[in-house]
């Protein structure tokens, strides 16, 4: 696995998994939205586009690709990108919130191969998941989860997946989760929260304490084998001498990355940013280029330094953290984790100024909704 890990920091001829967030469009306003979603940018890619960009990935024997957004189903071509991604070969993963899977959608999206479905839900109960969410989102996601085990579709292509952001609201439930997921036939998937978009202001509210890393990182190993985690959790890795199932490290720009809505590409899903930005897929020479010539990418391919945790004896098992997590909070990306279990991270985070962490680039969220105003007589 060591060697394995080795090459893999050196970067791949192509993605192991690209994450294409289709919309910025959404139904929900979900206050930890890494991408600040709500309303449409009317610079996204056409279909065309769209199109154009799978027949590279098809080039480059890309394997699949994880669609998000914003709510992915919004987009009319939605059936039409998936079906013609699933044409040249590349299969589809895509998260949701459930807002559009109907009984009728349910039974076309189980028709379709190579595809899986990570629906969204962040809580086992509606005051918890809809606090973070939205009023109603717990009521949707359940009756989208119902609608596909009514079409078959775990008979038929493999259990979906339930999504689930791990917060300091949500961690006692863990369990409540993994049997939920059981009882519809469907697999687990926690990620962590990332200061990103929305997630920025939210983050320090919202993320786990310490004492709850600790309490996560118990939980994966005990059934980390049946619940997926996107690597998302290496940084708890130095809790002890067992590591998290999975690669542990950061795959920015050597083998994930991000294209947005309007074909910008990105070195990580969670760092929307200027800094991480490799270029666009409009762009002369197009996604194949910035993948394997842009400066950023090969940058982030050559052998990182361990900067303030080099003297650490876990550094190892936890690779520095989550580049997306320091960026956000204002650390230096060879500085510690702000979730570092040592402490590290929280006496870094002290010595950061008021204002001083870098804010996302675009918002996309919805304006504020006016506040109806009644005048009585006097």
């Amino acid at each position: 696995m060591t060697a394995l890990v080795e090459q893999l920091k050196g970067g791949l001829d192509a993605p192991i998994c690209l994450t294409w967030e289709l919309t910025y469009a959404c139904n929900l306003e979900c206050v930890h939205c890494l991408s600040s979603s709500g309303r449409r940018d009317p610079r996204e890619l056409t279909t065309d586009e769209a199109k154009a960009v799978l027949d590279e990935l098809h080039a480059l024997q890309v394997f699949y690709i994880n669609i998000g957004g914003g709510e992915p189903m919004i987009r009319r071509d939605f059936f039409e990108l998936v079906e013609y991604s699933i044409g040249r070969g590349i299969g589809v993963k895509f998260s949701t919130n459930g807002a559009f899977i109907d009984a009728a959608k349910a039974k076309r999206l189980t028709d379709l191969d190579y595809l899986d479905i990570q629906i969204s839900l962040d809580g086992t109960d509606a005051v918890t998941n809809d606090a973070v969410r939205g009023d109603g989102s717990y009521a949707t996601a359940i009756r989208a989860m119902e609608h596909l085990r009514d079409a078959g579709f775990v008979e038929r292509n493999g259990p979906f997946k339930i999504s689930v952001v791990v917060t300091r609201h949500n961690v006692d439930q863990l369990d409540e989760f993994k049997a939920l997921a059981d009882s519809f036939g469907a697999q687990l998937r926690i990620t962590r929260l990332r200061p990103s978009g929305r997630g920025a202001d939210a983050w320090h509210d919202l993320h786990p304490t310490n004492a709850q890393q600790r309490q996560i990182y118990e939980w994966l190993l005990a059934h980390g084998e049946q619940v997926l985690t996107g690597d998302s959790f290496f940084h708890l890795n130095a809790l002890g001498e067992e590591n998290l199932p999975g690669l542990n490290l950061c795959g920015a720009g050597r083998v994930v990355c991000l294209i947005d809505p309007i074909g910008d590409v990105y070195a990580c899903p969670f760092v929307i940013h200027d800094e991480f930005k490799a270029g666009n897929v409009r762009d002369a020479g197009g996604f194949a280029r910035i993948w394997k010539q842009s400066e950023l990418f090969t940058e982030l391919r050559q052998p990182q330094s361990a900067g303030a945790c080099a003297s650490c004896g876990s550094y190892d098992a936890c690779q520095g953290g989550c580049m997306a997590a320091k960026f956000f909070t204002g650390l230096p990306l060879d500085g510690p984790d702000p979730e570092c279990v040592g402490g590290e991270g929280e006496l870094a985070l002290a010595g950061v100024a008021s204002g001083a962490a870098p804010r996302p680039m675009a918002d996309h969220s919805k304006p504020p909704r006016p506040v109806a105003v009644s005048l009585g007589r006097r």
